[in-house]
């Protein structure tokens, strides 16, 4: 492996200093010293995302572009390559193209978010932006106290607490309740919710950024503006 990483150096005719330097940040930062020796035939599909990874950063481009970067890695090893992302990017000034399906990746990496839905561009803006105007959906889970005896018509009573909820569904012991969080006043909601059924416990949830891309494709952006 190292070997391929000096063949490299030659091809991009970095000079020593730069090279030993990059080399050091990336051992160290994606853990390469384990099978930095090893013959390439005898990597694991992980380190060679992580060889093929430093191999790609080691002349310090300008535009690096990323296809599914942390797919057949584990958890660790995805918050390495997530971090050598950001720190090449804030610190070595590098443009970082990324191509994902890991929701993870997206928020944890992109400034600038592209959806693109059969050839064209359904979405372009920030996280922040996708989520403060499409993450109108607010997710209750209510775990009822006597599960056997809630049957349907305590579920259509409370169903009849308001007419906006998105989705409902009941698994026992669980009821979920799905509602526009612009158009339905949350603490009301819980409060007559509660009033209704005797109940163990309340949670509430945001829609995270899976479930906002998902509405996206589903619908096309343009389709929420009037949520």
């Amino acid at each position: 492996m190292s070997d391929t990483f000096k063949m490299l150096q030659g091809i991009y005719e970095v000079e020593d200093k730069a090279f030993a330097g990059q080399m050091e940040f990336l051992i160290e930062s994606l853990e390469l010293d384990e099978f930095l020796s090893s013959p390439v035939r005898t990597l694991s599909l992980g380190q060679r995302m992580r060889a093929d990874f430093a191999a790609a950063l080691l002349h310090m481009p300008d535009v690096l572009f990323l296809d599914e970067p942390t797919i057949g890695v584990d958890a660790v090893v995805k918050d390495k390559i997530r971090e050598v992302i950001k720190k090449v990017n804030a610190e070595q000034g590098v443009t970082i193209v990324l191509t994902t399906h890991d929701m993870g990746d997206i928020e944890n990496l992109s400034s600038r978010l592209l959806i693109i839905d059969k050839g064209s561009i359904a979405y372009d803006g920030t996280i922040e932006e996708i989520k403060e105007k499409y993450g109108f959906a607010r997710k209750v889970s209510i775990e009822v106290a006597d599960p056997y005896s809630f049957s349907g018509s305590d579920f259509n009573s409370l169903l009849e607490i308001s007419e906006e909820f998105l989705e409902a569904s009941f698994e026992s012991p669980t009821l979920r309740l799905s509602f526009n969080k612009n158009e339905v006043d949350t603490s009301k909601l819980i409060s007559k919710a509660a009033s209704a059924i005797p109940f163990k416990d309340i949670k509430i949830a945001e829609a995270d950024i899976s479930e906002i891309v998902k509405l996206v494709y589903r619908n096309g952006a343009k389709g929420f503006e009037n949520q």
